[in-house]
């Protein structure tokens, strides 16, 4: 395996800035369309119809807390993420290259973590009832 990667392979710039573009399509879907579809879920259902019991607490002490708790996760994430392409550019050969695929992996789950849970909220709003 080494063979094929090279000692010196390592993530370039173009795929650093294609990570951080992936990343906040992740964080919109995740952050952004959640927050407004659970907003209006909760506008037709009310607070007790949120099944996530953190975002149901801070529903019911009012819109500010929920945005606060949003805000949060947005910096938390990205600041992880910061520090981790920090490390992987300055990562070489096969720890790179498997530091790559994990971000890939990561990201792609992340993308489909959000794309469900926009579904879920969806479901609520159209449907009156979660898809869990």
């Amino acid at each position: 395996m080494e063979r094929e990667i090279g000692a010196n392979w390592h993530v370039g710039t173009g795929k650093v800035r294609e990570y951080w573009s992936w990343t906040g399509g992740a964080l919109y879907l995740l952050f952004s369309l959640d927050l407004l579809t659970t907003l209006y879920a909760a506008a037709l259902y009310g607070v007790g119809a949120e099944a996530n019991p953190f975002v149901r607490q801070a529903l019911s002490r009012g819109v500010p807390r929920l945005l606060a708790l949003n805000l949060a996760g947005v910096v938390v994430t990205v600041a992880l993420l910061a520090a981790y392409i920090r490390l992987l550019e300055r990562t070489r050969g096969v720890e790179a290259w498997v530091m790559a695929r994990s971000f890939e992996l990561w990201v792609g789950g992340l993308l489909a973590a959000g794309l469900f849970v926009f579904a879920n909220n969806l479901s609520v709003i159209v449907l009156g009832g979660s898809l869990v």
